[in-house]
């Protein structure tokens, strides 16, 4: 969808470099982060990270409601909506709106997964103040002109008249619809054509207006900013929403596993997924199977199906496996990219793989150098940027983790035992997964 640029074209290079400096540079140490656990006066919460290292201000929110809580036969209205809040606010029309931003230097943008609206911005501290008065714009005063609506409208066509050409876009809709059934997940979060056609303004100001409340509300902070300060900004921004956001009750989803979706098409690269069932972020096993997945196809050279599928045979460009956590499912899917000849070649060998865990579990050895893998890497893969760190306190809020998780992760991960990383591989894996093929048709068939 889109998004403002964060390098807006008619920013001044002193700015730019600032900026760029502050993000690509601002490495730390996880465990020396300090979180503030912030409450204003109208009962809007926030994390704060206050840090004064670089003159940049983060902020991030999520909003519980994505694009599951369409209506059918609108598909793609929450997501249209996003599209639309940064379009102009209040008295400012969309192009004042976009010229008071680019003045300011601020990066305000908004996205939809399935189940959350999202939000950002970034800014220098002294540019604070007026950027927050139009974020608290977009918050509450959202205009949703109709000239704005048909124009981004028609860029959301656009771009579906685009993946309905693309081949790995088809496979994945056809993939989604086997996997999640009649559920929500099924559904395209952009819309169809005809479903964005059906969408009128009054859709998107009940959207709005059902979605931003502050008991569905997540927000992260990092930067040069007092924790008084913090207060002051929650309740201008949010502190004027309703206080219960009025979304619909989703059931979580049950995975139709087993089946096989192909799609063949004329492309240099055969790309097949496998899908199994996951375990959810509140499950007491979400380490055994974050650490088992690790060793079977996770980050790093040195995982089972890189090193026996890639390294020792050649089969695949690459290979990876990764648990995914939603709100109503959790899965755990593996990828690769492979020539059409050796496809099927390459599915049995990660089958086999998949079978040699659940049969053999995996050593101490491998459990030990997983643990050392995923402590380390954290800081980097989730700290290293104000965004970055503003991101993860959504996140983890998201989780409902507790502020102190990030100083207790390294022991969470270390009390893990080998028993239960391969009992929870053999739960998982016992199963036949949905498989996913797109591909040009080989000899083989």
């Amino acid at each position: 969808m889109k998004k403002n640029s964060f390098l807006r074209k008619t920013k001044t290079i002193g700015f730019i470099s600032e900026v760029l400096f502050c993000f690509l540079f601002f490495i730390t140490d996880a465990s020396a982060i300090k979180i503030q656990d912030i409450h204003s006066s109208k009962g809007v919460h926030a994390w704060l990270v206050e840090d004064y290292t670089v003159p940049v201000i983060a902020m991030q929110f999520s909003f519980k409601g994505g694009a599951a809580q369409d209506p059918v036969g609108k598909e793609g209205l929450t997501n249209l909506m996003s599209a639309l809040l940064d379009e102009g606010a209040g008295d400012i029309r969309f192009d004042a709106f976009r010229m008071q931003l680019n003045d300011l230097g601020a990066d305000m943008a908004f996205s939809v997964t399935g189940d959350s609206v999202r939000g950002h911005l970034y800014v220098l501290a002294k540019n604070c103040d007026k950027a927050i008065d139009l974020l608290a714009l977009t918050m509450q005063k959202s205009r949703f002109d109709q000239d704005v609506i048909d124009r981004i409208r028609d860029q959301l066509i656009a771009n579906i008249h685009a993946y309905e050409r693309d081949p790995i876009a088809i496979a994945q809709n056809k993939f989604s619809a086997m996997v999640y059934g009649n559920h929500p997940y099924s559904r395209r979060f952009t819309g169809t054509i005809e479903t964005l056609e059906k969408i009128v303004r009054e859709d998107l100001v009940s959207a709005h207006a059902h979605v931003f409340a502050r008991d569905n509300l997540k927000i992260g902070i990092v930067g040069p900013v007092s924790s008084e300060k913090v207060e002051e900004i929650l309740d201008r921004v949010f502190g004027s929403l309703p206080q219960k956001a009025k979304l619909k009750s989703i059931k979580n989803a049950k995975l139709y596993l087993g089946g096989m979706t192909t799609v063949h098409y004329e492309i240099p690269q055969t790309s097949i997924i496998l899908l199994y069932p996951g375990v959810s972020r509140e499950d007491p096993d979400f380490f055994a199977a974050y650490l088992a997945n690790c060793v079977l196809g996770g980050p790093g050279l040195v995982s089972r199906l890189f090193t026996e599928i890639r390294e020792k045979r050649g089969l695949a460009y690459s290979v990876s496996s990764h648990l995914q956590t939603f709100h109503h499912a959790s899965i755990l899917t593996i990828s690769t990219g492979t020539r059409a000849d050796r496809a099927r070649e390459s599915l049995e060998m990660i089958r086999n793989e998949v079978k040699r865990m659940t049969i053999k579990g995996i050593t101490a050895d491998e459990l030990s150098k997983a643990k050392s893998y995923i402590i380390g890497s954290f800081a980097v893969q989730n700290m290293g940027s104000s965004p970055d760190i503003a991101s993860t306190l959504v996140c983890l809020q998201e989780y409902n983790l507790p502020v102190n998780y990030i100083e207790n992760r390294a022991a969470l991960v270390n009390a893990v035992t080998l028993d239960s990383v391969n009992a929870i591989a053999k739960k998982l894996f016992h199963v036949e997964p949905a498989i996913l093929i797109v591909g040009a048709k080989s000899r083989e068939g």
